[in-house]
């Protein structure tokens, strides 16, 4: 600590400690800490429910998967708020399933009887084409949660002849043009798509250096 202002002050230095010294140091964990880390993981890990006519629930290993054409997704408040306005908003749609998740910011259960308010994440099916299935996230999905919501969601569909749309949104802070941010049109559409994907596209496409993020880059 400077006793002066202006004073040179030598800062502590791990130079010349052995770096396997401290790496083992690092891991070392007692066994109620390995308990904790068990919990936490176990805590942590991401359940899908798929709901039956009966109004029972099985788990998201089931032995036939789901016959899927079209499978549309909704990342974020104002994207599964867009689905409820203007897609949902009718008797075609039945809900089929639910994901259970637990995190630093997200709390959700088993039961589908949820509140437009509440954050949840929600499967629907088309009534008149059941093999047209769409989810509304509106729940923060975790980075080490991502790739096992992914896993355990298309784990349960047929993967052939399936197109997958996504639809979320961020801030036009984040959108990175030449152009004056504030002359561009609020919201804007951008989109983004697979080599695999021959239709026509519906809006201009996202140009770089633009990236998407978390889940829906997942």
């Amino acid at each position: 600590m400077a006793t002066f202002f202006g004073e040179v002050v030598v800062a502590p230095s791990r130079a010349g400690v052995d770096d396997e010294d401290w790496a083992e140091e690092a891991r070392e964990e007692t066994p109620e800490d390995r308990e904790i880390r068990r919990e936490l993981e176990k805590k942590r890990e991401i359940d899908v429910l798929w709901t039956v006519k009966s109004g029972a629930s099985t788990e998201s290993t089931t032995d036939e998967p789901f016959a899927c054409s079209k499978f549309i997704v909704a990342i974020g408040h104002n994207a599964a708020a867009f689905l409820s306005s203007f897609i949902l908003d009718s008797v075609c749609w039945e809900v089929v399933g639910v994901v259970k998740l637990w995190n630093e910011w997200c709390r959700t259960s088993n039961t589908t009887t949820v509140l437009p308010t509440d954050s949840f994440c929600l499967f629907y099916r088309l009534i008149s084409d059941p093999t047209v299935l769409l989810c509304q996230c509106s729940c923060y999905v975790a980075e080490d949660q991502q790739f096992q919501w992914l896993e355990k969601v298309f784990g349960c569909m047929q993967k052939e002849g399936l197109q997958v749309t996504i639809l979320s949104t961020c801030p036009v802070a984040d959108y990175k043009t030449q152009e004056s941010t504030l002359t561009l049109p609020s919201p804007f559409l951008k989109a983004l798509k697979t080599k695999e994907f021959k239709e026509q596209v519906c809006c201009p496409l996202l140009e770089q250096p633009n990236i998407v993020r978390d889940l829906p880059a997942a």
